[in-house]
């Protein structure tokens, strides 16, 4: 029977019951609305924003002043008296110790660098607009995200639904043929031969059926609540309630096919992801070949030398490791580069600039088609549900009349189990396709970078 296999399919079922009065009630606007205030996804992404942001602020940090400074106490040899033989102020012959040690001294040593870029031959911009696009690719994903959520809340919403009514409809179709059966028992016990054992048979073979789908519906219907309950925040101990009393199809988009599929190489996530990504990879491949050229920087160099056991020499021709210091501005050009690497680096970013050219010849080919197809499902399913709901009208004719009829002894049991199995099967159908409809729709939101 195939009301096993369209059963299975749902994603959640009919009717809600009667909730305690402080039971929270929400229509589907508000389910997106609580999703995206609640999802922990989105306040990651947006941490992952921030953190591109401070990347950027980094990278431009790196034409601004920087410091190098490495200070120090050790020891030195002690050293008194004059520059010439024996210790004298005034001679003619250098002092010469030899390895002989007069003593220990304290040591302080300072050294540092005060510098500024003056010109880097586009690094700092280009690295700047690489990872200015690196921010804008976070965003497009933390746009992506809360596209996701809001699809996922309408799935596990309409979900919900439709497994509530299902749910509601196979109990009505279970209650209709325990009142059948007991009709066929009362019959047979009666001996009144209007009715069969076969007939027993089929009804009791259609219960069988009608009582499993009920337990898998039932059980649908609440994973499809706890769901919603996580999606919006409200915890799987929490009481939500939907707004809406049955599954209904939403209103057939306005615009036409082609309209959508402008409006998704527009405005997708994914094809604003790309976008940025080329920026940045086209900043960085500018970036790597600027890493090939020197810096032109100025600044402040100096370095200062105490022993407090050492004589302070003088002389402009001698200098003194250990005591002294000096401080100079600076103008200078530094060159760090390892010309094979330099190269290799600038043939990585050109690669892979072109690898993601490609992606987006892809995207631009294969989004339309996504797009198409989404919205040709839409009218299909749309088309379809009509089409559905005329046949389970006449569906739920045929079963009343045939129950009626078995009643009246005019009509087996058998024909009763046939109109029963047609009404669930059309029904059910018509309950998936709407559901399936509806979804539909949300893709195609999705796929053109709607957040609602």
């Amino acid at each position: 029977m195939k009301i096993k296999a369209l059963t299975l399919t749902l994603l959640a079922a009919g009717f809600a019951p009667a909730l305690p009065a402080w039971a929270e009630t929400v229509s589907l606007q508000q389910a997106v609305e609580m999703s995206l205030a609640a999802d922990p996804r989105i306040k990651e992404r947006e941490q992952v924003v921030e953190a591109a942001r401070a990347l950027v602020q980094e990278v431009k940090g790196n034409a601004g002043w920087r410091v190098s400074a490495n200070a120090f106490i050790g020891l030195a040899p002690e050293a008194e008296g004059g520059f010439y033989q024996g210790g004298a102020y005034s001679g003619t012959n250098p002092r010469t110790d030899g390895d002989k040690l007069h003593g220990i001294s304290d040591w302080t040593h300072l050294d540092f660098a005060l510098i500024k870029p003056l010109y880097t031959f586009g690094k700092v911009e280009r690295y700047s607009d690489a990872a200015q696009g690196n921010v804008e690719l976070k965003q497009g994903e933390l746009k992506q995200t809360r596209a996701d959520i809001v699809y996922d809340t309408k799935r596990a919403y309409f979900g919900f639904l439709t497994a509530r009514d299902s749910r509601a409809f196979l109990e009505d179709m279970q209650g209709r043929v325990d009142q059948a059966i007991a009709t066929v028992e009362r019959g047979l016990k009666e001996e009144n031969g209007e009715v069969r054992q076969s007939d027993l048979f089929a009804l009791q073979t259609a219960r069988g059926l009608l009582t499993k789908y009920v337990h898998q519906a039932r059980a649908i219907e609440k994973i499809s609540l706890d769901g919603l309950k996580v999606l919006t925040g409200t915890g799987l101990q929490g009481d939500l309630q939907v707004a809406d009393s049955r599954i209904e199809p939403v209103t057939f988009p306005q615009m036409d096919l082609a309209e959508f599929q402008a409006r998704a190489l527009q405005d997708r996530p994914e094809m604003q992801q790309l976008e940025a990504g080329l920026r940045a990879r086209r900043a960085l491949l500018a970036a790597k070949k600027a890493d090939r050229m020197p810096d032109v920087y100025a600044g402040v160099i100096g370095q200062f030398n105490y022993a407090s056991q050492r004589e302070r020499l003088d002389n402009p021709y001698l200098f003194d490791p250990f005591n002294g210091g000096g401080l100079t501005p600076v103008v200078g050009v530094k060159w760090d580069t390892v010309f094979g690497v330099a190269s290799a680096r600038v043939d990585q970013a050109q690669a892979e600039l072109e690898a993601l050219n490609h992606k987006k010849a892809f995207a631009v080919a294969g989004i339309p088609y996504e797009v198409g197809e989404a919205y040709v499902n839409a009218q299909a399913n749309f088309e379809s549900q009509r089409a559905l709901a005329d046949g389970a009208a006449a569906a739920r004719r045929w079963m009343i009349a045939a129950l009626a009829d078995f009643s009246a002894g005019i009509e087996t049991a058998d024909k009763v189990a046939d109109a029963i199995k047609n009404y669930a099967l059309v029904q059910t159908e018509y309950l998936r396709t709407v559901n399936d409809y509806n979804m539909n729709v949300a893709q195609l939101a999705r796929m053109t970078g709607e957040l609602k």
